[in-house]
């Protein structure tokens, strides 16, 4: 094995989770980076690989069971037990000031089958991984905008997926917390990336800082929390 650890980013072919995927390499964590368009997984892994071997890409579409099944099949296979797993996978499909009543139940449905379902498919497949490895880490990327504390209008297909994500984040932390898995949530600001637009105030490595901190907690780190720049926020 190259590495100690292995784990998972999914939609690790560009912005915050190709940050990620860089910086948990750096931490000699071997990563596979899971990307609807294969193409351009590979390209990814090939970016940020450099001289290094601790990085490989796969086919994954989160949005559909079989093709997650295959995925965590072959990193257990090729690779070994994943004790890592971050569910960056996401889509905003829908415009900043977009209201309840004009948005059609397909943008819904499109937001969580990607921002919600496909974290619980994942989780699906990689916890019963992990229970085997006696300890794991998963980190959910949600959003300031699902948080309860600060809702409020726009974007309400996002807003709530993400609340949900966050919902999920909890149920799941308390169902393996004797397993020594270790469940959070995070958000990662308004990031410069493709999604976030050139007017975002905060670079990528900023916005992925978090989610490297929750991957390599230790045994004795939070779970079932909220998290912005390493600090609880309110959900």
């Amino acid at each position: 094995m190259p590495a100690k650890k292995i784990a998972i980013v999914t939609g690790g072919n560009r912005g915050i989770g190709l940050e990620i995927a860089r910086q948990l390499m750096k931490e000699d964590i071997f990563v596979v980076i899971g990307s609807r368009d294969l193409a351009k997984g590979e390209a990814a892994a090939a970016e940020v690989r450099g001289r290094r071997s601790n990085v490989v890409s796969y086919q994954l579409d989160v949005n559909d069971t079989k093709s997650v099944r295959r995925f965590v099949e072959t990193v257990e296979k090729e690779h070994g037990a994943p004790g890592v797993l971050v569910n960056n996978a996401g889509v905003y499909p829908e415009s900043t000031d977009a209201k309840v009543v004009d948005t059609p139940t397909s943008t819904w449905r499109e937001t969580f089958e990607t921002n919600l379902f496909g974290a619980v498919r994942m989780c699906r497949e990689v916890v019963p991984l992990m229970r085997k490895l006696r300890a794991g880490r998963i980190v959910n990327i949600s959003s300031g905008l699902g948080q309860l504390h600060h809702m409020g209008a726009g974007s309400p297909a996002y807003r709530v997926s993400k609340a949900a994500l966050n919902a999920f984040t909890k149920t799941l932390s308390a169902e393996v917390a004797d397993a020594g898995i270790l469940v959070n949530s995070m958000s990662p600001g308004w990031v410069r990336t493709e999604m976030g637009g050139d007017e975002a105030p905060r670079s990528v490595e900023e916005g992925a800082d978090t989610a490297l901190w929750l991957c390599t907690l230790p045994s004795n780190g939070p779970t079932g929390q909220f998290f912005r720049d390493r600090k609880p926020i309110p959900w």
